[in-house]
Formats: C-alpha cells, sequence, structure tokens
C-alpha cells in the first residue's frame, strides 16, 4: 500500500503534522511517497488563494490555528518567520533526491529530512533556501550532504512533474494524503487516514 504524500517544504501545517504520518504507514506497512510540489502554482491550477494574498480575517484566523495546533502537538511555532516566504525549490530538490537515494537502497531517512526542513522555517527561523542549511538538514536526517548537489535537474523535472501529478489527482493543497482515489487534506485528517487504512473509514 502507497500513501502519495504531496507536501511543500514551506507549508507550517506539514511542520506540524510531525511524524505522524511515518507512525500511521509504519501502522499498516503502507510505503510513503514523498511528493514535493510548488504550492503557489498548485493554488494557481486549482483555485487557491497564496496566504498573502488572502482577506485580513482569513489571514488572522490561520496564526490563530497554527498557534493552537502547535500547543496542542507539543511543537513550538514561530507564527512569522523571518525567512517566509523563501524559494522551497532547493529544499524540494533535496527531499526528491533523498527520497531516490532511499529507493536505490541508500542510507537516511526521507520523513526525518522533510520534519528537519520544516522545522528550519518554522520553528528555527532559518532559510531553507540556503544551501548551507539543507545540508545540515540532510546531515541531521542521516543523508551525504553533497545530496544537495546531486540530481538536480531530475529533481526539477520531478518538482514539476508532481505538480501535475497532484493537480490529476484532485490535490489543492498541502499537506495533501492519497491512497488509490481517497484523499486527505490537511495534518487534520491525519487520524481519518489511519482508519481509513485500518478499513474502518
Amino acid at each position: 500500500m502507497r500513501i502519495d504524500y504531496y507536501l511543500s517544504t514551506l507549508s507550517p501545517f506539514a511542520y506540524l503534522a510531525g511524524d505522524r504520518l511515518e507512525r500511521i504507514a509504519a501502522r499498516h506497512g503502507a510505503r510513503i511517497a514523498y511528493k514535493p510540489l510548488d504550492i503557489l502554482a498548485l493554488f494557481a491550477r486549482t483555485g487557491g488563494t497564496p496566504p498573502a494574498e488572502r482577506a485580513p480575517a482569513r489571514q488572522s484566523y490561520r496564526l490563530q490555528e497554527l498557534r493552537r495546533q502547535a500547543k496542542k502537538r507539543g511543537l513550538p511555532i514561530v507564527l512569522q518567520p523571518a525567512h517566509f516566504p523563501t524559494n522551497a525549490a532547493p529544499a524540494s530538490y533535496a527531499v526528491i533526491a533523498a527520497q531516490a537515494s532511499v529507493d536505490a537502497g541508500g542510507p537516511g531517512d526521507t520523513g526525518a529530512l522533510v520534519r528537519a526542513i520544516l522545522a528550519a522555517c518554522w520553528a528555527e527561523e532559518r532559510d531553507i533556501a540556503e544551501d548551507a542549511v539543507i545540508r545540515d538538514c540532510l546531515a541531521q536526517a542521516g543523508f551525504d550532504p553533497a545530496l544537495a548537489d546531486k540530481g538536480l535537474l531530475a529533481g526539477a523535472e520531478t518538482y514539476a512533474r508532481n505538480l501535475e501529478e497532484a493537480v490529476e489527482a484532485g490535490v489543492f493543497g498541502a499537506p495533501f494524503y492519497v491512497v488509490g482515489e481517497e484523499r486527505f487534506w490537511g495534518q487534520d485528517r491525519l487520524e481519518d487516514l489511519d482508519l481509513f487504512l485500518a478499513g474502518d473509514l
């Protein structure tokens, strides 16, 4: 069983998911396919609005929700980090390269890498577009930091392909989890994903 995990390396809600997806997948013997994508391009293709362009009431509510969910999950969060938004592509390419390395039998933990990148932005106020930050996150997750320099063309191609696959699969936000035809949007739907994989939903 495979869970297609569409994510943005800049998503605060993906950060708030913590390691729950990985624990759910392990419980059900499912494999996670990590699929970073360009969230702004996804919004443009599916009727979404970037956070900075949303009405003030929606922006205010988003900050409240982030604060509440972070407290609920016991995760530190900087609601308006110094390096948001930033270029998500370099960190996304690193995740893609890491996934390819693991698929080929190499060492490292792709889930841990995603969490390290998200925490760098939302808890540590580091710029995930910077090479040194990406290399540090790779090392934390058990990967060779040199992966940051490898497969850049393949990473760019996969990044673009992930967007097309997302649109085709009916994805319109991040984090988004897809199992076959079943779709789950948001870290607050991970419990439903768990129940679905158990056959209870």
